[in-house]
This record gives C-alpha cells, structure tokens and sequence, in this order.
C-alpha cells in the first residue's frame, strides 16, 4: 500500500460494510463465499487504491468482491454447486456495467437480517451470526460479547453458515404471514446490535456510530414492515430514545459522562419526539407490558425530565419492577436495584445488590461492580467502594468505561 490512510478503508467498511454484504449474498446465494470475497476485495483496496481513492468506495468493493468470488467459483472445477451458481451469474462482467446505486437494494439489509435470524438456527448462532454478517464485527468481538473463547466462536458461526447452505434457506424478506413468528428473533438481534454499538464491549471508544446507525435503520424498516406491531414501535421508540442521548455520553475526551451528569441540551430534541411518539404508539397497539415496550417507557421517563434532579425514579424503579416480571434477567434486577437506590437511597439499592451478588451470575460483569461501587460511595463506605471499583476495572474491556472508572478510584482517595 502506498499512501492509503487505512482510516479511509476501515471507514468505508465501517460505513458501508452490511450493504456489501448483503448485496454480494443476493447474488452469490452464499454467505462463506460473500464473506472471503470481501477480504479479497479489501486486501486488493489496499494494494490499488493508493492516493486514488474511488468516487464510491462501497461499489468498487461490491465489484471488485463479486470478480474475486466469480475467480473462487471458476477454480472450484470439483464444486458442482457452485458451477450452477455461476451459470446463474452469466456474464460477470455485466456488474461492471451496473450503475452504483443499482448494485445494491434496499431491503438487502434487512433480507440478510431475516436470513442470520432464521428459525433454524439456535438463538445465540442467529445473534452471532448477524454481529458477523450484518455488523461486521470479528470473530474475536463476537467472542468477547458472548464471553466465549474465540475457536468456539469461529466453530459457531461455521455451523451456522452450514446450515443455511445445506438447507437451502433463501436470501428473502418473508411473507407477511411469517412475520409474526419470526419478529421476536430479530427484533433481539437488532436490539443486541444497537446495544454493541452504543456501547462497544472492547476497543478504544464507547460508541460505534455506524452499528447504532444500522440499527436504527433495521428498526425503522421492521415498523414498515409490521407496522400494527407493538413490539417494533417498541423497539423503535427505545432505540430513538436512547441513541438521542448519544452526543452527551462523552466529554472532549472521549471519556464517559454519566446521565446523572450529561448536559441534556446536547440531546437530540427531535429524535427524542419521535422516540417519546413512538412509545404512546407502541402502547396502544400492545401488548403494553412488551419487554422494548416497557424499556422504552423508562427511557421516556428520562427523556421527559429536565435534569437528573427531576427525573421520577419512582416511576422508573416501578417500570423495571413490570420489566422483571415479564422478562426476567439478572441485568434487568441489577438496573432495578439502581432505580431503587436513586428513588429511596442506597441501602435498599445495596440490599438488593447484594442478593443478587449472593447468587453470583454477575460477578463477570463489569456495570454490577461499577453500580456497586457507586452505591457504597454514596452509602459512605469508601473501602468497600474501592473494593467494588479495583474489581470493575480488572473486568471492563472498553478503554473509556476503565478510564471512568479508574478516576471514581482516584476520587475515591
């Protein structure tokens, strides 16, 4: 490479990386091949690209992925199957003669949702496949997330990319009829890939802006596509409530600003009337006590409140107490002992933590000892405090979130 920014391909990967994906699939009926297409093609920007950096950096990879994957057919002479694919394909140089914006679809994104996200597939494969396919995240991301060593990871995502190949399970938005039985699913796997871009489990910022972008998108198209879905609205309603905080998460540099904290003039107002719109629609179509539902209406209570001061941690603390019953998880009574702390002060929030710490599911994860920590600051119990933080930190894997947290240990003292 000569003179390449590698910024400039890792952003346009970044940006446009699910749109590649999902174009070269449609084409290519295979999402393995799709997959080393794209390493090739960028491997080949790399090499080529130098000071000249295409007009439109998605559609040369498209192109250049789609030769690479033709050049993979044609040497796979024993590969019958693929033989046929490539009789399909034709001519392949009449993708060069495509126009960029007719390379790609606009529900290709969602197409290739609908596919990582098919019935066959255990549950925790159709999330990790989407972070892989549709998110572009590494394997090794994707292993950090699901806490599992990464050949195990790799091995996961080799199956399911197996079973969708053996199967036959076509590239397809589904028909109405199949919505229905399938949402749940996908609205999980969109809700846990807002959730990695919002807040990235390893690296060296908080926010990936791209993922938190795709996701809103892959909501916004699910709401056109069951639009008498309450759940969607609910999806949608808490995903714009949550990202319209995303500008005051962090300082200048690019360090953690709690909400307690943040200055809310920095809050995106009008995503934040859709967000609070959204909520009063998903609430009317139902079920009302929907678990994004409900997440959404406590991030409606948030989003109504002028300052921390004012925010009505009754309310919310109630909210997660329905969230608990409908959805059970020890993160949802962890943020309900959080809620409880802040509406009736830290010892009852303390209690509640330490019954759930008695039970020891989250003594891997980094918010549990952080929220902790903070409870028995406020409790006035500093070396327990620390005791709780010096654990946060030897577990958190995000640079910003350790640095927030080893400045509440220097305050602390």
């Amino acid at each position: 490479m000569t003179g390449l920014p590698s910024s400039v391909l890792s952003r346009a990967y970044r940006e446009h990386g699910v749109r590649i994906h999902a174009a070269l699939v449609r084409r290519l009926h295979d999402l393995d091949l799709a997959e080393d297409a794209v390493q090739e093609a960028l491997v080949a920007a790399l090499e080529q690209w130098g000071e000249n950096v295409p007009n439109d950096p998605a559609a040369w990879l498209v192109r250049t992925a789609f030769h690479k994957a033709v050049d993979r057919i044609r040497r796979s002479a024993l590969d019958r199957d693929k033989r046929s694919v490539l009789a399909e394909l034709a001519d392949a140089d009449a993708v060069d003669e495509l126009p960029a914006e007719d390379l790609f679809q606009h529900d290709d994104p969602l197409r290739l949702v609908f596919l990582c996200c098919h019935p066959a597939l255990p549950f925790e494969s159709q999330v990790a496949l989407t972070l892989r396919t549709v998110s572009c995240l590494t394997t090794a991301e994707i292993a950090r997330a699901f806490l599992v060593p990464e050949a195990t990871m790799a091995q996961r995502l080799a199956r399911a990319k197996a079973k969708i190949r053996d199967a036959g399970i076509p590239f397809r938005t589904p028909e109405a009829s199949e919505v229905d039985e399938r949402i749940d699913a996908v609205l999980s796997v969109v809700y846990l890939v807002f959730n990695e871009g919002y807040a990235v489990t390893a690296g060296q910022t908080l926010v990936r802006e791209d993922l938190c972008t795709e996701a809103l998108r892959l909501a916004r198209l699910l709401v056109d596509l069951a639009p008498s879905s309450g759940p969607c609205a609910g999806l949608r309603a808490l995903l714009l409530l949550t990202d319209a905080r995303r500008a005051a998460r962090v300082d200048e540099h690019g360090d953690v600003v709690l909400l307690e904290d943040q200055d809310r003039t920095l809050w995106n107002r009008e995503q934040t009337e859709r967000g609070l719109a959204e909520v009063e629609r998903a609430i009317k179509l139902g079920p009302p006590r929907h678990p994004y539902t409900l997440q959404a209406a406590i991030a409606g209570v948030h989003a109504r409140s002028g300052s921390a001061s004012e925010t009505n941690w009754h309310e919310i603390a109630s909210l997660y107490e329905l969230l608990g019953a409908v959805s059970p998880s020890p993160i949802v009574e962890l943020n309900h002992a959080v809620a409880v702390a802040m509406a009736s002060g830290p010892a009852e929030g303390l209690r509640r933590l330490d019954a759930l710490a008695a039970r020891g599911e989250l003594d891997r994860e980094h918010l549990f000892h952080a929220a902790r920590g903070d409870l028995l600051h406020r409790a006035g119990k500093p070396s327990e405090a620390r005791a709780a933080y010096e654990r946060a930190v030897a577990l958190v894997t995000n640079a910003p979130e350790r640095r927030f947290l080893e400045r509440r240990l220097r305050e602390i003292g």
